[in-house]
């Protein structure tokens, strides 16, 4: 009995049919708030331009962290935050010296985050809108982005964004700290 061809292009034709509906699935999906906040695929390639801050690397960060004022660094990573409380399911590390405001670089922050975030802000800089402020995450992270983005429309008028952040600096083999959040009020 005669085999029927099999079509070699068959699992191709599949594969390709499956990206092309998960592509259009995430093409509905907007990346962006109405507001300009990044609110989807938070790990993925950042811009090389952020209005309203000066984007540092890890060289020019050293430098201004030896100029007066010192500016403030502000960690955005997140960390689980479970029925009121944040979660140590893995270790975290800093550079040395920073403020962790965990969970503050999301897109969309409830009122509750925002007011965490402001006030940290507030606190940190004494209310002083020219303090300068250094934002970071990890490389390829938006969170960072939407923290600083966030923190010139409250009014912060010195930023600079660590684009690549805690991985960068441990790439040079520089000296990280273990990290805890600033308490949730």
């Amino acid at each position: 009995m005669p085999r029927a061809p099999r079509c070699l292009l068959c699992p191709c034709f599949a594969a390709l049919a499956l990206s092309l509906v998960l592509g259009v699935a995430q093409a509905d999906t907007p990346l962006f708030s109405a507001d300009g906040y990044r609110i989807e695929l938070y790990r993925s390639p950042t811009p090389n331009q952020l209005t309203g801050a000066t984007i540092v690397d890890t060289p020019a960060l050293q430098r201004l962290l030896e100029q007066t004022p010192r500016p403030l660094l502000i960690d955005v990573y997140r960390r689980q935050w479970l029925q009121g409380q944040f979660i140590e399911d893995q270790p975290h590390e800093n550079l040395p010296g920073s403020y962790w405001l965990a969970n503050t670089g999301d897109g969309d922050l409830t009122p509750q985050w925002q007011d965490y975030f402001a006030g940290n802000l507030k606190k940190l800089t004494a209310g002083d809108p020219t303090q300068p402020l250094v934002f970071y995450c990890r490389s390829d992270c938006w969170l960072s982005w939407n923290a600083v983005k966030r923190a010139a429309t409250m009014g912060y008028k010195t930023l600079y964004w660590y684009r690549d952040g805690l991985d960068a600096w441990q790439a040079a083999n520089l000296p990280v700290t273990p990290a805890r959040p600033e308490p949730f009020p």
